[in-house]
């Protein structure tokens, strides 16, 4: 298993090739933890690294800074961070998400809030440019936690949300890899390397998970699905409890990866389960929810969690996962594969 671990405040610091950002105030311990999407199966060019590592960089520093705001809390870090990711095109997430067999996209995300457990999930979005923004439209305005298509839209529009041209989310790049996608199907390769391509399927789901300076947390995850997906296809990151969870009392947690395993283990839950009911640390439970899953060829995904103390978990078993942190201090540091 690949993995990126820290356990407690104390250690962050210590680490290595941190970029400044601005001191928070006197007293805020919030921390903010972001992802890009596992999958990748194979090494990017340097320019290519280079500009994912932006993106992360520029969603920590919108998370964080919405987080030293008078009255934040960790909700409004983790919507900001996402919106930047959703909006760069280079994710598979508002802007940049794969298309469905059809060459439509589907977009999904959900958000949740640890103190109260309040929740908001939307799926097959086709209008809307921050799904992310809208699952917490959904949390925070509806007696709901889950809407989905026409009706969903049609909700978000009464709430002041405007409708988004679905020609805005087309990107060169994921239409090329749909028609690859095509192209192999056509050619019928080998199981075994159509196996190998599933990673890279998924990459680009996104997510963000934080602590506030009152000790809550929150989590939210974005996608656009699996490429070349089944029109209605779900996977994990708009489900509560697989791809997205919070809870005070254990963890916050955002999923990427093949969603159908995540689905049926329910991921995000069962994290937060090992450290409530068997008292691991974030860093145990991550690794044992990992062992616990289907071996893929190319990885089967991963995951960001932080617990109420600051310790956090960035876990993943493909060859990298665009990610970074932000600590108390305002120390940023990101990275796309494993770190030694």
């Amino acid at each position: 298993m690949r993995a990126l671990t820290c356990l407690g405040i104390a250690a962050l610091v210590l680490l290595p090739a941190f970029t400044e950002a601005d001191p928070p105030a006197p007293g805020t311990k919030a921390v903010l933890v972001v992802h890009g999407g596992a999958g990748l199966d194979a090494k990017m060019t340097p320019a290519a690294e280079k500009q994912y590592r932006d993106d992360i960089e520029a969603a920590l520093r919108a998370g964080y800074e919405a987080m030293q705001k008078k009255g934040a809390v960790a909700m409004d870090g983790v919507v900001a961070a996402i919106n930047v990711l959703e909006d760069s095109g280079r994710f598979n997430c508002g802007k940049g998400a794969c298309y469905n067999r059809e060459g439509k996209h589907e977009l999904n995300a959900s958000i949740m809030e640890g103190k109260t457990k309040k929740a908001g999930a939307l799926a097959g979005l086709v209008r809307v440019k921050n799904p992310i923004t809208a699952a917490r439209v959904v949390m925070e305005k509806s007696d709901h936690v889950f809407l989905i298509g026409e009706g969903a839209e049609r909700f978000l529009r009464s709430q002041g949300m405007p409708d988004t041209n679905p020609l805005y989310f087309w990107t060169e790049l994921q239409w090329q890899r749909l028609m690859e996608d095509k192209e192999r199907e056509r050619k019928r390769k080998e199981a075994a390397a159509d196996a190998a391509e599933l990673a890279s399927a998924y990459f680009g789901t996104v997510g963000a998970v934080a602590l506030d300076k009152d000790g809550n947390l929150a989590a939210g995850t974005s996608t656009g699905g699996i490429r070349n997906k089944l029109p209605g296809r779900l996977g994990d990151s708009p489900i509560i409890g697989a791809g997205t969870y919070a809870d005070n009392g254990t963890c916050a947690v955002s999923c990427t990866g093949h969603g159908e395993f995540f689905i049926r283990h329910v991921v995000a839950h069962d994290l937060a389960a090992r450290i409530r009911y068997k008292k691991e640390s974030i860093a145990e439970a991550a690794d044992g929810v990992f062992k616990g899953l289907p071996k893929v060829a190319g990885g089967i995904g991963g995951l960001i969690a932080l617990d109420r103390e600051g310790n956090f978990s960035m876990h993943f078993d493909t060859i990298g996962m665009p990610r970074g942190y932000a600590t108390p201090d305002g120390k940023l540091r990101v990275a796309v594969y494993p770190e030694k």
